[in-house]
C-alpha cells in the first residue's frame, strides 16, 4: 500500500486537522487520541510519511522513539499512572486504522479497564485538559 497524503494523521501534521498536541519537535509529534482506550491515551507520530515500522527513516524512528520515552514519562506523571503501556501496530492485520507509523502511549493500573480501539470520540474539552496535564508535566 502506498503512503496516503490524505490520512489524518498527515492532515495535522499540515495544520489540516485539529490535534491536542503535547509535544513537538523537528522529527516528531505527540498529541491526545481523540477515540481513547484510557484517560490519558496520547500518541506520537514521526514527521515522515511513513506507513509503518517497516517505511520510516531510521534516523528520523530514533529520535521519534526518544520523544516516546519523553512523552511516556510525562503521561505516567500527569495521570498517576503506576505502569504505561506502549504499543505500536503494522498493517490491518494487526489492527492499525491509520496508515501514519504511530506509537500508543496508555497510562495503566491494576484493575483498569482498557477500552476498545477507534469506538468513542472523547469530549475535547477533556482532552484539552489532558493534553494540560501532560504538557504540564514535560516542563
Amino acid at each position: 500500500m502506498a503512503y496516503n497524503l490524505d490520512n489524518i494523521f498527515a492532515k495535522i501534521l499540515r495544520g489540516e486537522a485539529p490535534a491536542f498536541k503535547v509535544y513537538e519537535d523537528d522529527y516528531s509529534l505527540a498529541f491526545m487520541d481523540v477515540m481513547p482506550q484510557v484517560e490519558g491515551h496520547t500518541l506520537v507520530i514521526p514527521k515522515d510519511p511513513a506507513e509503518n515500522l517497516h517505511d520510516v527513516d531510521p534516523i528520523i524512528l530514533g529520535h521519534t522513539m526518544a520523544t516516546v520515552q519523553r512523552v511516556a514519562a510525562a503521561v505516567k506523571q500527569a495521570f498517576v499512572a503506576p505502569g504505561i503501556m506502549i504499543a505500536q501496530l503494522n498493517g490491518a492485520p494487526a489492527g492499525q486504522t491509520v496508515f501514519h507509523l504511530h506509537f500508543h502511549i496508555l497510562p495503566r493500573a491494576d484493575g483498569l479497564d482498557i477500552g476498545m480501539h477507534a469506538r468513542d470520540m472523547a469530549d475535547f474539552a477533556l482532552l484539552e485538559t489532558h493534553a494540560q496535564r501532560v504538557r504540564a508535566a514535560l516542563a
